[in-house]
């Protein structure tokens, strides 16, 4: 299940060991990520950033992961992933799962064509070893080779 992960992170949509202070950074820089990747429009991070502050922190999806997206439309090129890791932790407002330290953002075209990929992405998260690798990886041939 994993090399669908590798799949939907297309080239560019990996940045390691990032400085962000907000999540708000967060989503931006995973919003870039996923431009940089020709997943997105630029006008995607906006709309992540918007259902955040809409819905609340309901993307904190395990204790320091965060799942950035927003609904689909006119600005999702195609389906895929961003990885974001974090060189510190942010806080996203939920103190059990905070801080957040890697943020994935996920595009969707269709409602239903993002399950596959969800699926191997809980996967990975329950594997604790491979999470804790992930936060120490700095280079992206490594990450890769994890998802492997």
């Amino acid at each position: 299940m994993d090399n669908i992960l590798n799949e939907a992170l297309a080239e560019g949509a990996i940045a390691l060991q990032h400085p962000a202070s907000s999540w708000q950074e967060c989503f931006e820089v995973t919003g870039e990520l996923l431009v940089k990747s020709n997943r997105a429009k630029p006008e995607y991070a906006r709309a992540m950033i918007a259902v955040y502050q809409e819905l609340g922190p309901y993307m904190v999806i395990a204790p320091g992961v965060a799942l950035a997206h927003a609904k689909p439309g006119d600005w999702v090129i195609s389906p895929g992933l961003s990885l974001l890791t974090l060189s510190s932790g942010v806080s996203f407002g939920i103190e059990r799962f905070d801080p957040v330290k890697i943020v994935f953002g996920l595009t969707a075209i269709e409602h239903d064509d993002h399950i596959t990929l969800l699926a191997a992405l809980s996967e990975f998260l329950l594997d604790e070893a491979k999470l804790n690798s992930l936060l120490a990886l700095d280079d992206v041939g490594s990450v890769r080779a994890l998802f492997s």
